[in-house]
């Protein structure tokens, strides 16, 4: 069985060989990846699809994989993945020469997101041998993106946002056209994977002939060992994984962060990912994005000036002591599907607190396999908090559910089998 995945990244195995810089994203592309690797019984021969910067990627390389010398064919695609909201004419053009060279039995995309997607299923033209798999929903998103800013906040531009035409409303209506092009590929595919009743709902809306196949992610490997524990733990530290944007609620939490620091003083914020907030200098605050601005006027409006540490993009390494060393892991996001840190959380066994946004609740069982507050509500996410902060009890017991909730749900053996399941129903095998 010939299987063509189509990703957003260059794998960083793939990465390694070409000597390229790996990304840190959709590290579970990476734990499936391994498993295909480690699995030479399968029939499965693989081929890579990805974008890339450099025209010589774009050369079809087949390279050597594991110590059992698995041979992957790997294609590159040219992408202007900083604009994905434009469509390129060529992609498709590419994405035919791809098919035409690997002849796939099937074609695996994973997201819808960008327009590579919608390409690739136009060149097959398939549909009853495409399979997408969900990640985040951009339909959702698009709707969400604004968070309950303030119109007065949704309408500014600081001089970055001028020059790069990147102001807030802009940035949401990118997400309307990647939405666009995520509407016509689902419309356009047969099948479906998916992990919540959020995204089934949806893809039953948007293409009610498409087959929805259930089926979780395996997470990096990294997050699979280890336990979280309150003596562990930098007590009363809050860990959030991503806050360069609205749609992650970043500005809930600054605005909770008055109530929480009446009770627990000492708290702290920890935040990875890309930072909106500047430097000093006047050199810095040109770069700041209409956001981070908003962001800045906060934590001079509730004096936070101090408790917010930005860690910057970490490594799989890193990531993973950045959890067990907080005391709550928190996901304010105004939508989400699955997202996976509240996965990478829930397997090491740290307290969540998130947003019963989206298909939030379809991963976090509140009371079981975390916390939830209502989307938006600021007290709520004070609340929430407290409640773990001043609680080792409630804290252990979460700890302890989360990790064996996880550790069925992102089972890798598990999910590889059903994966090959899946590839076997819709190739006939």
């Amino acid at each position: 069985m010939r299987v063509l995945w189509v990703c957003n990244i260059m794998l960083p195995a793939v990465a390694a060989q070409l000597g390229r810089a790996a990304s840190v994203r959709e590290g579970w592309l990476s734990g499936l990846f391994g498993r295909v690797l480690a699995s030479p019984q399968t029939d499965v021969e693989l081929g890579l699809c990805f974008p890339v910067e450099k025209e010589e990627d774009g050369l079809k390389r087949e390279l050597v994989f594991g110590g059992q010398g698995r041979k992957v064919c790997c294609y590159g695609f040219g992408e202007d993945t900083a604009h994905p909201e434009r469509w390129d004419e060529m992609l498709e053009v590419r994405f035919s020469q791809i098919l035409l060279d690997f002849s796939p039995d099937l074609v695996h995309i994973f997201g819808t997101e960008f327009p590579h997607a919608y390409a690739c299923a136009r060149a097959f033209g398939q549909p009853e041998r495409t399979l997408v798999g969900l990640q985040g929903l951009m339909c959702a998103c698009a709707d969400a993106y604004m968070a309950d800013l303030p119109p007065a906040v949704q309408d500014s531009r600081t001089l970055r946002d001028i020059l790069k035409q990147d102001s807030i409303r802009q940035q949401q209506k990118k997400f309307y056209a990647r939405a666009a092009f995520e509407e016509r590929l689902l419309k356009e595919t047969g099948h479906v994977t998916g992990r919540t009743p959020f995204d089934r709902e949806t893809v039953r809306r948007l293409n009610p002939d498409a087959v929805y196949h259930f089926m979780n992610e395996t997470m990096r490997p990294a997050f699979y060992e280890g336990a979280w524990s309150p003596a562990g733990c930098r007590r009363f530290t809050i860990f959030v994984s991503q806050a360069d944007y609205p749609l992650k609620g970043f500005h809930y939490l600054l605005q909770a962060m008055e109530e929480i620091l009446r009770d627990f003083p000492e708290t702290e914020i920890l935040v990875a990912g890309n930072s909106v907030l500047g430097t000093d200098g006047w050199k810095g605050r040109l770069k700041i994005p209409a956001y981070g601005s908003y962001l800045r006027r906060l934590i001079r409006t509730f004096r936070l000036q101090g408790k917010i540490r930005v860690l910057g993009r970490l490594e799989e390494a890193q990531m993973r002591q950045a959890f067990l060393s907080c005391h709550v892991f928190l996901c304010p996001s105004a939508m989400e599907n699955s997202p996976n840190s509240v996965g990478e959380a829930q397997l090491l066994g740290v307290p969540v607190a998130a947003s019963d946004a989206g298909g939030i609740p379809g991963v976090v069982e509140d009371g079981v396999g975390g916390l939830l507050f209502a989307k938006g509500d600021v007290r709520g996410l004070a609340q929430t908090v407290k409640r773990i902060f001043s609680s080792d009890e409630l804290a252990e017991s979460l700890s302890c559910s989360e990790r064996r909730i996880a550790a069925e749900k992102y089972d890798g053996a598990r999910n590889f089998d059903r994966l090959l399941e899946i590839y076997g129903e819709i190739c006939g095998a």
